[in-house]
């Protein structure tokens, strides 16, 4: 796992220093290696290798290469690849005899404290699911073991294919090695070396001038990306098996079976600029307790190209999944139109760097032999989508024989489409689902007037927006208004009474409940004791002074325990006034995450802020770039603090619409600036703090207890459930 991308652009510049002096190595050979049967040395090197990545491989071939063992032999032939478990290709849970996917809250926390949370009967019921890349990277390395186990060679290296031998690592390993050996002699042989690791928490030791080439661990080690295993030592680790929970953190509470040593300091690391492609599972459920406070904005490395890419293809070919795919690739991508807005279709086809979209597909305007002259003519690619591999192109026109290289006939039956579009745009192969979407057939674009445009994205003041792939900042551009049928409409209408709720009435459990959890850039810990329902008149949600584990403050937030596809979604409120305070009314999921928000900032109850958040991808695609979205602001003409007002989310396929008292007083299109959330989402409302003053002002404790008063919540949406 690369923790170092965990970072994001704060990655400190000393790991690209020692990657970029990784040559000037002060130690090019050493002892601790041998290519010959030896006591006690390392015989084998194992590097973990996705089938998809041999590219890393070649890359610590290289590292190899560069270093000797005791004879003089190059350590790359004692290098062997292993064929790393593909989190992508796993199917049904993981054998039981290796690997329980689960673990607890406790477990992390008795490995990685935090001052806010306690090892208690909470955190001891609290069970988390690991990610499918966390059961893969598990299963690699338990799969090594089995190797080393079995094997004859004392002591083996492994490597994830990530890491790279810094320069002092030789000297550090020669040092250490002669202490290994007299340990061995002294019949305590030593199991497990970690090379590679980040101590939890503030534990390591000062630096000394002199240090011990070896020390114990005092506390978590996290990173297996390299560390060196005795025969033995791997016999012990498969006897404790199934191991339960990411294996770096499993592999901590074996360290009262194993001899267990460290370098004084890492001497093997993960090369910079190597973007994580792992999921950590218990980032949401801190997140959740609140042991994160900051939320800090995602950037996309970079995109696949910045050349326009041309998509065409039979109806029922998966044009709308390769649309969500190039979309998943940080690409911005148009597509499943009859037309394209006038001036995006005169930049496309003069090869115009000024255009709004990378992506274009299924667009009914641009006929085969006008693609044909844009492939021909500008650095366009080309992508068919057809039924089967043996189907030829299906637009022989457009295809040109000329430039094979910029053209992909993708079939629908394709067994790894990720892996057929990475290599055709020459970018990293997605570690997120392939996304599989309905055909939506080539839609009827709205012709607005100046007025019309006008009432719909501009009005309003826009705050400062993320900057993402899925946002238009482009001055002048309103989205486009497709004509979409919406054959949800009757199960929209025929939604159950029990998605209500009216003063006076029961909040049903089936299909409501109080949030007892928080946010990182929220101030407030939801506890379900700060809602009221009294038998007469609206419920409350009260933020008040109180101190919890985590935070100083409690609030209190309801949502539906379903999610909802497309429909209106309305609250009739008074909220609170005061600096600090926000009164939320939104849908939202993560994974990827979408939302769509209502937010009343108490500074200034006059005004109403609306933002939309879009990632695209599949369910369980973990997107989640930006922290602001795009928000707006709208001025109400009343003070929302004073009387009960009616606010209504309107989210249909082509538009959402904000309503205030049943008037819209917000519309946004496709592409203004966002795409409009496409996956279920969760219907909630809510009374928090946030930590940025910038955006809420400053809180004043003076007003507090504050309450947000609830006539009414209504949800008619489509639920996939």
């Amino acid at each position: 796992m690369n923790i170092h991308s965990l970072h994001g652009l704060s990655a400190p510049l000393r790991y690209y220093a020692r990657y970029r002096t990784r040559r000037l190595a002060l130690r090019r050979r050493s002892t601790a290696f041998s290519s010959y049967p030896a006591t006690t040395a390392i015989e084998r090197i194992y590097v973990i290798n996705l089938d998809r990545a041999k590219e890393r491989w070649s890359a610590v071939n290289r590292e190899l290469k560069r270093l000797r063992e005791a004879a003089g032999n190059r350590l790359h032939t004692l290098a062997r690849r292993f064929p790393a478990v593909d989190a992508r290709y796993l199917q049904g849970p993981p054998p039981p005899e290796l690997l329980e996917p689960t673990y607890t809250l406790a477990e992390q926390l008795q490995v990685d404290p935090h001052p806010h949370l306690a090892i208690d009967d909470a955190a001891h019921a609290i069970r988390i699911d690991m990610t499918p890349q966390e059961i893969a990277v598990a299963l690699s390395h338990i799969h090594v073991w089995q190797l080393i186990a079995a094997g004859d060679a004392p002591y083996t290296l492994v490597l994830e294919d990530d890491a790279y031998v810094t320069r002092t690592c030789l000297s550090v390993l020669e040092h250490a090695w002669s202490d290994i050996q007299a340990s061995s002699d002294a019949g305590r042989p030593v199991d497990l070396l970690y090379l590679s690791y980040q101590e939890t928490g503030e534990q390591a030791p000062p630096r000394r001038r002199k240090e011990a080439p070896l020390r114990r661990p005092t506390g978590g080690v996290w990173q297996l990306s390299g560390y060196v295993l005795s025969q033995a030592g791997a016999r012990k680790l498969l006897d404790q098996l199934p191991a339960h929970g990411p294996i770096d953190l499993w592999i901590n509470q074996q360290f009262c079976h194993l001899h267990v040593r460290m370098t004084h300091r890492p001497v093997i690391e993960q090369r910079p600029g190597i973007a994580s492609s792992n999921s950590y599972s218990v980032m949401p459920i801190l997140a959740k307790m609140g042991a994160l406070r900051r939320e800090a904005p995602q950037t996309l490395k970079h995109r696949p190209t910045r050349d326009p890419i041309l998509v065409i293809g039979e109806p029922g070919t998966g044009l709308s999944t390769l649309a969500t795919a190039l979309s998943v690739l940080g690409l911005r991508c148009v597509s499943d139109l009859s037309t394209l807005p006038a001036p995006e279709h005169q930049a496309l086809v003069r090869g115009s760097r000024h255009r709004i979209f990378d992506a274009y597909v299924n667009i009914g305007s641009l006929t085969p032999r006008e693609v044909a002259r844009i492939v021909s003519s500008t650095r366009a690619r080309l992508i068919m989508t057809s039924t089967t591999t043996t189907q030829p192109p299906p637009f022989q026109e457009a295809w040109d024989q000329q430039r094979p290289q910029r053209q992909l006939l993708l079939a629908a039956d394709d067994p790894d489409p990720w892996q057929t579009l990475a290599r055709f745009l020459a970018c990293d192969y997605p570690t997120h689902p392939w996304p599989r979407r309905p055909e939506q057939g080539q839609r009827h674009v709205i012709t607005r007037s100046r007025d019309e445009e006008s009432t719909s994205s501009t009005s309003g003041h826009p705050m400062t927006w993320d900057t993402s792939p899925w946002i238009v900042q482009h001055v002048g551009w309103s989205g486009i208004m497709p004509k979409t049928s919406t054959p949800q409409d009757t199960a929209l209408r025929a939604c159950p009474p029990a998605s209500t709720w009216h003063e006076g009435t029961r909040l049903e459990d089936r299909y409501w409940y109080l949030r007892e959890d928080t946010f990182p850039s929220n101030r407030v810990l939801f506890r379900p004791d700060n809602a009221a329902l009294p038998p007469r008149g609206p419920a409350t949600l009260t933020l008040k002074e109180e101190p919890t584990a985590v935070r100083d403050l409690t609030g209190a937030a309801i949502a539906s325990r379903s999610s909802f596809t497309y429909g209106t979604f309305n609250a009739r409120l008074r909220v609170p006034c005061g600096p600090g305070l926000v009164t939320g009314l939104f849908l939202h999921r993560n994974g990827p995450r979408q939302e769509i928000d209502i937010e009343i900032l108490g500074q200034d109850t006059t005004r109403m802020l609306v933002n939309v958040f879009y990632n695209p991808g599949a369910p369980g695609t973990t997107l989640e770039y930006g922290y602001r979205g795009t928000p707006t602001v709208i001025d109400l003409g009343f003070d929302a603090a004073k009387t009960f007002h009616h606010y209504e989310i309107d989210w249909q396929p082509d538009s959402i619409r904000w309503r205030v008292d049943g008037v819209t007083v917000h519309e946004r299109a496709v592409w203004d600036p966002t795409p409009i959330p496409d996956q279920p989402l969760e219907f909630n409302v809510n009374l928090w703090s946030s930590q940025s003053t910038e955006f809420a002002g400053p809180l004043d404790r003076q007003t507090l207890p504050a309450v947000l008063e609830i006539a009414s919540l209504e949800a008619h949406g489509l639920s996939p459930a």
